[in-house]
């Protein structure tokens, strides 16, 4: 009996030693993985392009910022016909053109409702 129990706890630490071999293996891979990647991010980095100088940094324009432009435009109207136009047969080849339109005021939040869906906001229920 004292023999079967010897060899039973055998292979149980021979089972062990497998499995932590096979453990120290794959983290050695894992390493040797992150190892490569450092070692390639530092490849690709040397063959980038230096940082711009001071000198090569964009300017500001001579007449200051470029403010934008604010403008209600309107579509151009589409010509009328008897046949259904193809889209080659329409200004600008089927590309909808627009037009500046009449100034007009345009539509903002009223102060107390929601902008959206729901109540208005909190405690209104």
């Amino acid at each position: 009996m004292n023999q079967a129990l010897k060899t039973e706890w055998m292979d149980m630490a021979a089972g062990r030693g497998a499995l932590a071999a096979g453990v120290i293996a794959a983290g050695v891979v894992v390493v040797a993985v992150l190892i490569g990647a450092f070692w390639l991010g530092v490849r690709v980095k040397r063959r980038e392009s230096p940082p711009p100088t001071p000198e090569e940094q964009p300017r500001m324009p001579e007449g200051g910022p470029v403010r934008e432009v604010r403008e209600n435009r309107e579509p151009d109207e589409v010509p009328r016909s008897d046949t259904r136009l193809t889209p080659h047969e329409l200004p600008g080849h089927g590309n909808s053109p627009t037009r500046t339109g009449p100034a007009r005021e345009r539509p903002r939040w009223n102060e107390g409702s929601s902008g959206s869906f729901g109540s208005g906001g909190p405690g209104r229920g």
